[in-house]
């Protein structure tokens, strides 16, 4: 299966439904106090018996959404207001220090205990364990998953960040477009190796699983089309005769 066909089958409508799963977990809801958490005073939690998430729709952002949904875990959604600087308020930093999405409060963590978390990959792995969904029991399966989704969030997921930066963003105002440059060829090749991996696949790492969930939300900002592409918009249209494409992936740049 090439990226793009591995694109299209996601946005059909696939769900974990279609497949049975082991949960360890007593996934029964109950009633938690969230309130010594300094979060919920900005954001009030409307059922603290379910899972807080802390998001915005970004690619980054959405990761969380998608495997919640997936899972049939539920959530109560909180925007944060980029616009209004939510992720430097005190609330915020209380829970994700980082200042940066997604970040989720679960009332019914390990031992029952209510649990904070910040950073996409560790949710994923989280809500994963949690329910038994969508990482493999199998140790060498488990691992392999997990690679694939630590390539997502050190590579991919960086590097298109920096190209709609430098491409969309207040960065394609910039003079000096050696930057541009720059993360224009590594997104190309990062799609590269991931055109490569694909050759002969349904998924990334097997099966349906967090590496997938994870990978896919960067394609969401581009014009998909038959085979990973680099989109540009017509005032950056340089930047795709800039990529040095892999000779197997076809190249467009096409007007916003």
């Amino acid at each position: 299966m090439t990226t793009s066909s591995w694109i299209d089958f996601l946005r059909s409508g696939y769900s974990c439904s279609d497949h049975s799963f082991f949960a360890p977990f007593d996934m029964e809801p109950h009633m938690t106090d969230l309130s010594p958490f300094h979060i919920t005073r900005k954001w009030p939690a409307q059922h603290p018996e379910h899972l807080q998430l802390y998001s915005l729709p970004t690619p980054n952002g959405v990761k969380v959404s998608i495997m919640l949904e997936e899972i049939g875990l539920p959530y109560e959604p909180h925007l944060v207001d980029f616009g209004s600087d939510d992720q430097f308020s005190p609330e915020f930093l209380s829970l994700a220090p980082n200042n940066k999405i997604p970040a989720i409060l679960d009332p019914d963590g390990p031992n029952g205990h209510p649990l904070p978390l910040f950073e996409s990959g560790a949710i994923l792995i989280y809500l994963a364990e949690k329910t038994g969904k969508l990482l493999p029991q199998d140790a060498a399966a488990r691992y392999e998953t997990i690679q694939w989704l630590m390539w997502q969030m050190g590579g991919l997921g960086p590097m298109f960040g920096q190209l709609g930066f430098f491409v969309k963003f207040a960065g394609s105002q910039f003079e000096d477009k050696r930057p541009r440059d720059r993360y224009a060829a590594e997104s190309a090749r990062l799609l590269g190796v991931l055109d490569q991996h694909l050759q002969g696949r349904d998924w990334i790492a097997g099966e349906y699983s967090i590496a997938d969930i994870a990978v896919f939300p960067g394609f969401a900002p581009w014009r998909i089309s038959t085979r990973p592409v680099i989109w540009c918009s017509s005032s950056a249209s340089a930047t795709c005769a800039a990529c040095s494409m892999p000779s197997s992936l076809a190249r467009r740049c096409s007007a916003a």
